[in-house]
């Protein structure tokens, strides 16, 4: 396929499927988009509980794995990403959550013009259609279908009270006035079905102009072709055969936090003495490729239930039929039900711990399955100060690169958690929780002070799933900037990055979401729009 198109998009996931779609509103733009993953045509891709196999080996997964962490034990850890059309909204829990307003401040304070919370609110909302309804912080008529779970478990309701029991406000919307407070998690689901992005963004988008966007699933870059300083196409394999798609306006990379720098590598973009030291010629030495890596570290508290009131022995044959014949039960669930946001000490901006509260044992990302009944609480730091690095295992593009989140390698992230799992312990602690609660199962009996909580953390924890900032946004006076605020890649013309890697520092909450936002804004910028 050598016909050039003006724009080709890289990565079919989160963001490319949005910033595609609103492309696309002029139909006379030749689109390609290629997705290194398959078509999302599973069940386990449409029914929300499949969320639960999801981490497990299938072919929508990536399957990642990091370098030995040196703060955690030496230990390799496990990195699911979405690997599909969709990409990680294809295999993610749904949780449609923002971050605090807080966060997007403090990216205009960096130097990125236009992305103040003010700036990119009408960007969330453009992007929704809130079944709530339309008020101030959210939209309707957005491709995007955001829903109120369908059907969950009633021990959440004993959790919540747990937490009002310890002193936690209910908080009906976590993307409203204020994000503090526990509650039930809004999810991206319509007619009780998951709602990636393909769906919500990117099959419109083909239904309507289907002559001019065009959409391979399989086909894996692994190159961007540069003519001095212009980005002109891409090499990618597709069906085993080695193709050249050339465009006449610009190449839009999203293939996220670690896709989007490895590729940028493998093309001669990125840090040269890396570079180099894998048998790549660098073509532009911009340091801050791969740099910046940030991702929520995850401690989950499992207790025993002493009913089966949890997802953990349900009847899967018996859930698969509710779910098929009326759309509900345990099959219409995200699994991560209820939660919330808390600070860890008064005085804070910002809350700097998220709960997930889960009607089910989940251990080792669910690819360990329990066979007693019991609920997790999965407590998670929300701005580690840690960063990571994503760098070339070789030249090879078929290898995975070296992901090295370099987790707790600064004492405030694990302090923080540690204080995080002592809260958390404090609410499954309750009265409102009597009738469900047996024994912990973790940390147990292990960790009863500071220092045995620090050993257990840094023996158990693991990625919550929300990497970003390996290409950062940032003005002309920072040295580690790969894109600017329109994420057009540092001194190459036809360039940009549009996913999570872009963001300069963590959001405090789940990451599809901001994804998302980051497609709308860079859209409207591209369409002159502002």
């Amino acid at each position: 396929m050598s016909w050039p198109y003006d724009y080709i998009i890289i990565g079919a996931g989160s963001a490319g499927c949005a910033i595609a779609n609103r492309l696309a509103e002029d139909y006379a733009l030749r689109i390609l988009i290629l997705e290194a993953g398959p078509a999302d045509d599973s069940f386990k891709l449409k029914m929300p509980a499949g969320f639960a196999s999801l981490g497990e080996t299938t072919p929508y997964n990536w399957r990642y794995e990091t370098v030995p962490q040196k703060h955690c034990n030496d230990r390799r850890m496990y990195w699911p990403r979405g690997k599909t059309l969709g990409g990680s909204s294809s295999i993610n829990a749904m949780l449609y959550v923002r971050g605090h307003a807080s966060d997007y401040d403090h990216w205009r304070q960096l130097g990125n013009e236009g992305w103040s919370y003010d700036d990119v609110l009408p960007f969330f909302k453009k992007a929704e259609n809130n079944e709530r309804g339309a008020d101030d912080f959210h939209g309707t008529g957005g491709p995007l279908n955001v829903a109120d779970q369908a059907d969950p478990a009633k021990i959440n309701e004993a959790f919540l009270k747990a937490c009002e029991q310890a002193g936690h406000k209910r908080n009906k919307d976590f993307n409203g006035p204020t994000q503090e407070g526990v509650g039930y998690f809004q999810v991206t689901q319509k007619d009780r079905q998951r709602w990636s992005t393909a769906s919500a963004y990117l099959r419109p988008a083909v239904e309507r102009n289907k002559n001019n966007v065009h959409v391979l699933s399989g086909a894996v870059v692994e190159r961007i072709i540069l003519d001095q300083n212009q980005a002109m196409g891409v090499r990618y394999r597709y069906k085993d055969q080695d193709e050249v798609a050339r465009c006449s306006r610009e190449i839009i990379l999203c293939g996220g936090a670690v896709n989007s720098p490895q590729l940028l590598m493998l093309s001669g973009i990125g840090p040269a003495d890396h570079l180099k030291s894998v048998g790549i010629h660098p073509l532009f030495d911009i340091p801050g490729v791969g740099a910046n890596l940030q991702d929520h570290l995850d401690a989950s508290i499992l207790q025993f239930c002493r009913t089966r009131d949890t997802y953990d022995t349900a009847n899967k044959l018996w859930s698969l039929y509710q779910y098929w014949k009326d759309k509900k039960g345990p099959g219409t669930s995200p699994i991560a039900e209820s939660g919330g946001f808390i600070s860890t000490k008064p005085g804070l901006a910002a809350p700097d711990i998220q709960l997930h509260f889960l009607p089910a044992l989940v251990v080792d990302h669910g690819r360990t399955k329990m066979k007693k009944n019991g609920y997790s609480l999965h407590v998670c730091t929300l701005r580690p100060e840690s960063r990571g690095t994503i760098r070339l295992a070789t030249k090879d593009p078929n290898q995975h690169p070296l992901i090295d989140a370099n987790y707790l390698a600064e004492r405030k992230d694990l302090d923080t958690l540690i204080e995080g799992v002592k809260i958390g312990r404090d609410i499954l602690a309750q009265s409102g929780l009597d009738p469900y609660r047996a024994e912990e199962f973790q940390p147990g009996a292990i960790a009863k002070n500071d220092v045995e909580i620090e050993r257990w953390i840094r023996a158990r924890s693991e990625t919550i799933y929300h990497p970003v900032g390996t290409c950062k946004m940032g003005p002309d006076n920072d040295p580690m900037a790969v894109v600017d605020h329109e994420c057009r890649v540092r001194g190459i013309q036809g360039l940009r990055v549009v996913d999570a890697s872009v963001m300069p520092t963590l959001v405090g909450g789940n990451t599809n979401a901001p994804t998302i936002m980051i497609a709308e804004r860079v859209a409207s910028f591209m369409q002159g729009k502002g």
